[in-house]
């Protein structure tokens, strides 16, 4: 007994100086300084710039002058009710168009399938105005489309005339922000079991109504998620704007870009940027209230 006691190792002392407790730590708070620090620095300090421009005439000082000015302005409020009605209006066609390829591609088999779902992974990776330059090529004033007409019906100009027009502004937004509606929905329906699908197609139920009850429910968060994405995105988009040539056609970016390169106008420009900002976040914040009442 006498042995086993002397050969059993002291205990450590709670504050010994060896003790693992007595390390210091690192508190909680500090680890979420090196995000904070490079988000202040790379997004929060030019914002504040622009925010601080904004309120800085021209003729020296600080007043809200510059914002009584633009406010008023009929290009303004031009600028911001395109802006927005060409936004919700390409919004709301990527959620249509979006949901019925994606139901196409998930639920319809055919050749290639797989692949047409990779390649919308690869076409997130464009850029806008590649888009944009695809569709100026096929229906451009010289594009292919107008050249066919011209070179059968010996016209002398096609009747594709649209791409400069709000129109074409808004199909170039659908066709390129619908695979960002796309995306999550494919995986939303890869977790549907298909047994509900065949379950409710041997009770008789027609495929309108099994989309209607049974996709569509298990598909709302993933179009809430695309569309609050494409909606922000739309009312920001700058390249399609200029690429499609569409001189009539000018939104807040557009808006923004003429008052600070053209006119030379940096307050103007900085009202309409810290605007655009607050129509972005306001927007993006009621079509979540919108999705979630809808229970997405």
């Amino acid at each position: 007994m006498a042995s086993a006691a002397t050969a059993a190792p002291p205990k450590q002392h709670p504050t010994s100086p060896k003790s693992s407790d007595s390390r210091p730590r690192t508190p909680t708070w500090a680890w979420a300084l090196p995000p904070v620090a490079v988000l202040g620095l790379v997004f929060l300090y030019p914002l504040a710039l622009v925010v601080q421009q904004s309120f800085q005439p021209d003729t020296g000082g600080t007043s809200l002058q510059p914002y009584a000015d633009v406010l008023a302005s009929a290009s303004f409020l031009e600028a911001l009710r395109t802006t927005v009605w060409i936004a919700v209006a390409a919004t709301v066609g990527a959620l249509v168009l979006g949901f019925v390829l994606a139901l196409v591609i998930a639920f319809v088999p055919f050749p290639g399938g797989k692949a047409v779902a990779r390649f919308i992974d690869v076409f997130l990776s464009f850029p806008s105005f590649l888009i944009t330059l695809a569709l100026l090529f096929i229906y451009g004033t010289v594009g292919m489309a107008n050249g066919l007409w011209t070179d059968v019906t010996g016209a002398a100009e096609g009747p594709f005339q649209f791409l400069a027009t709000p129109w074409g502004v808004l199909l170039a937004e659908i066709t390129y922000f619908t695979p960002f509606v796309m995306r999550p929905l494919l995986a939303a329906f890869s977790g549907i079991d298909t047994a509900q699908l065949e379950v409710a197609s041997s009770l008789g139920a027609r495929p309108a109504r099994i989309v209607r009850q049974v996709i569509l429910p298990e598909a709302l968060p993933a179009l809430a998620a695309g569309g609050s994405l494409v909606l922000v995105l739309c009312l920001n988009e700058f390249g399609i704007v200029l690429f499609t040539g569409a001189k009539g056609v000018t939104t807040l970016p557009m808006l923004v870009y003429s008052k600070a390169i053209l006119e030379s106008d940096y307050p103007g420009a900085c009202v309409v940027a810290v605007v655009n900002v607050l129509v972005s976040v306001g927007l993006y914040g009621l079509y979540r209230v919108v999705s979630r009442r809808a229970g997405a």
